[in-house]
């Protein structure tokens, strides 16, 4: 697996687009490498956005090609993109470490209406929504507090994306987390890392990124 940063250019025309439209961005992700349809994992993608830089970060099976997409949507004077082996990391993942993370989801869950029909109810509120992911610790080999009332982790951004798709409109609420994990199962951990957490993959939630700790020496 492959990690990816690419800086995009906010006033080319095709970047409005792509930041108005998660699926049609995610189809220009998907080509920026070779995807074998029998293959178990695809690509995840998190755009971030502050003042006046658009980034885009992904995780892909195999080496990323950025050219297209930045003929798109890009700087044309340079190239803004790099890659790096993945392995590097979930190889030294080990119990009790500790990492800064950031994670944009699409915290949801199942409810049964009158009619016994089961649908996805999105999660409101960053106290719901921090449930989520504290519900969610064990089975992504993390710990991110005992209780949501001490957790390591806050809700940074909470946002309702509406776009259209053949002929529908679609609904997903992107909701972003930042804090401290503690590692408690790195191979949960690592598979997570590569496979995503939660629904709406496709539209730029369930990518996990871990970052040091930045100590502060007295």
């Amino acid at each position: 697996m492959y990690l990816s940063r690419m800086y995009l250019n906010p006033h080319r025309r095709k970047t409005r687009a792509f930041l108005a439209n998660p699926e049609m961005l995610h189809a220009a992700v998907e080509c920026t490498y070779h995807s074998d349809p029998l293959a178990e994992r695809r690509s995840l993608w998190r755009i971030e956005k502050e003042a006046d830089q658009v980034t885009l970060y992904t995780v892909t099976p195999q080496v990323p090609s950025f050219e297209v997409l930045q003929e798109q949507a890009g700087w044309s004077q340079q190239q803004t993109w790099d890659s790096r082996d993945y392995s590097a990391l979930l190889d030294r993942l080990m119990a009790g470490q500790q990492y800064h993370f950031k994670l944009t989801a699409n915290p949801t869950r199942t409810v049964t209406d009158t009619n016994g029909k089961k649908r996805r109810k999105a999660e409101i509120g960053p106290r719901n929504q921090l449930q989520w992911l504290l519900s969610r610790a064990e089975e992504m080999g993390a710990d991110f507090g005992k209780s949501v009332d001490e957790p390591t982790a806050i809700v940074t951004k909470s946002q309702k994306l509406e776009f259209p798709n053949k002929g529908n409109r679609i609904t997903v609420i992107s909701c972003t987390f930042e804090g401290t994990l503690t590692v408690t199962d790195p191979q949960k951990l690592q598979r997570v890392l590569v496979e995503g957490v939660g629904k709406a993959k496709a539209y730029g939630c369930g990518l996990l990124t871990l970052a040091p700790i930045q100590r502060v020496t007295p």
